[in-house]
């Protein structure tokens, strides 16, 4: 039998059911590998050990009284943008960082309903903003990959947690591919649904219109199983949509014949690396083999993601953020003057400089005589973006390709070019804008670092992405590779 910390949580679902093995033992061996390797790697912010080693306790108690839940006594951890009842909940921030929610948000309750244990909160880029896990207020997340290179972001803790063995499954959020391309470069799986699929309640909100929480596993089935618990409508989110909630594991192993893949050309440009490219084309070829049509397609306005994206996203965080002023909640400046300077000392001491700039840039595209010219100008082009994809699964099923232009890139290697940075999400904002569920499976490696096949799908697609990448999967071993520190 695999060790412990090597197993998925549908492997450790079979486990505890057969009593190979209890949730006690499993919690206590993944909390032992958390206190060594995370001194490396800064993945958590917070460790729940003792409320983990409760809720597994609990949860073998109602194993034995047969009323376990789908998910009793398995372990994950959550990225710290979610609102977690009397535990630490900061967002990477200062403005936050002795902040402790009164609440849970809907997807921690939904989970820890159905049995599954919290080992701990993950490190995160500040309020979601960044691609790289560096512009957290707790320091960067290492790759466990290669420890001076990047695991991504905004869900870099979340992502190298499950890298490195430290928790099966991990929730994160995605705004224009936070999920997806940290998932890419550590080799794990990443999905983000459809948007308004599963609740936002309880999520410390970025952009709103563009905000999903999702998950980070090891497997395409391991993501299927917490989807199913996470989605559905939530009244208390007036942008969870009501739509029904298939069962998102019961299609994984259906063929792949008759599958239309939709290759996006603009995707293999000269912006995409040609190893990274070559590795991508290689899995296509495998889906072909096993019974998809592979079919090229034009999103002619797609290469006008990025700056559509980085409008929208940072006017709606400036609304959002104005909320942190210092006076009801977070980080206030000390024996402030007047209202105006708490106002200013608060914000200006507890935002770092990224967070800064898209307060400042989204104020800007707001602010009167540029909102025509800037905002409004994004959300008709983000229309014209959304149209190319609803053209296009009238011919295809599934559109594909690179999840990021490129393997993992060095810590410090682009925070002095905020621009460069945001082109490592040039493949994933394009979902996000037209409210897309996309999928990060990986498929190989360049240069020792994992990349990944990007799979996105029309609204409600969720069921289809999960069977295509679990195809894959089966076809491939590169998401069972596990670094070899870490192993």
């Amino acid at each position: 039998m695999a060790e412990l910390h090597e197993q998925t949580l549908i492997e450790l679902a079979a486990g505890l059911e057969r009593g190979d093995f209890t949730s006690v033992e499993v919690t206590e061996a993944l909390l032992a590998r958390v206190e060594v390797h995370d001194q490396t790697l800064n993945a958590f912010v917070t460790v729940t050990g003792e409320q983990a080693l409760a809720a597994a306790r609990a949860a073998d108690e109602a194993r034995a009284a047969g009323n376990a839940g789908i998910l009793n006594g398995l372990p994950l951890v959550h990225k710290d943008i979610f609102c977690t009842r009397d535990v630490l909940t900061t967002c990477g921030s200062r403005m936050l960082e002795n902040f402790v929610s009164p609440y849970d948000a809907t997807i921690v309750e939904r989970l820890a309903a159905a049995g599954a244990v919290v080992l701990g909160k993950t490190n995160m880029d500040e309020f979601a903003m960044g691609s790289s896990n560096e512009t957290s207020y707790f320091g960067p997340v290492k790759n466990p990959w290669h420890l001076e290179c990047s695991p991504g972001g905004s869900s870099g803790g979340s992502a190298a947690a499950v890298a490195a063995r430290m928790a099966p499954a991990a929730t994160g959020t995605d705004t224009g591919g936070s999920i997806r391309q940290p998932a890419a470069l550590t080799g794990t799986v990443g999905l983000k649904p459809t948007y308004g699929r599963v609740s936002r309640y309880g999520m410390i909100a970025f952009a709103s219109s563009l905000d999903q929480a999702g998950v980070i596993t090891r497997s395409s089935a391991d993501a299927a199983l917490l989807l199913g618990v996470m989605a559905g409508f939530d009244e208390r989110d007036s942008t969870c949509i009501d739509h029904p909630v298939p069962d998102y594991t019961a299609a994984l192993s259906q063929s792949l014949d008759g599958l239309r893949v939709g290759v996006v050309k603009q995707h293999f440009d000269e912006g995409l690396d040609e190893q990274t490219g070559a590795a991508v084309r290689e899995a296509l070829s495998v889906l072909e083999a096993n019974g998809a049509t592979l079919l090229e397609v034009d999103l002619p306005n797609i290469d006008l993601s990025v700056p559509t994206y980085y409008v929208v996203a940072p006017a709606e965080c400036s609304s959002n953020l104005s909320r942190f002023d210092g006076v009801r909640f977070g980080h206030r400046a000390e024996d402030p003057e007047d209202l105006f300077d708490l106002y200013c000392r608060s914000r200006g001491e507890g935002f770092g400089a990224e967070v800064k700039r898209r307060i400042m840039t989204g104020t800007y595209a707001l602010s009167a005589g540029y909102y025509d010219a800037y905002y409004l100008k994004a959300q008709q082009v983000r229309q014209l973006i959304a149209d190319d994809f609803r053209q296009a699964f009238e011919k295809v099923d599934v559109i594909a390709g690179p999840t990021a232009p490129t393997p993992a890139f060095r810590l410090g290697d682009k925070t002095d070019d905020p621009i460069t940075m945001y082109l490592n999400d040039i493949y994933t904002i394009g979902a996000n804008l037209a409210g897309l569920p996309g999928i990060s499976t990986p498929c190989g490696f360049v240069g020792g670092l994992p990349v990944g096949l990007h799979l996105v799908g029309p609204h409600w697609g969720e069921e289809l992405l999960l069977r295509c990448a679990h195809n894959y999967e089966q076809l491939s071993t590169w998401h069972k590779a596990c670094p070899g520190d870490f192993q």
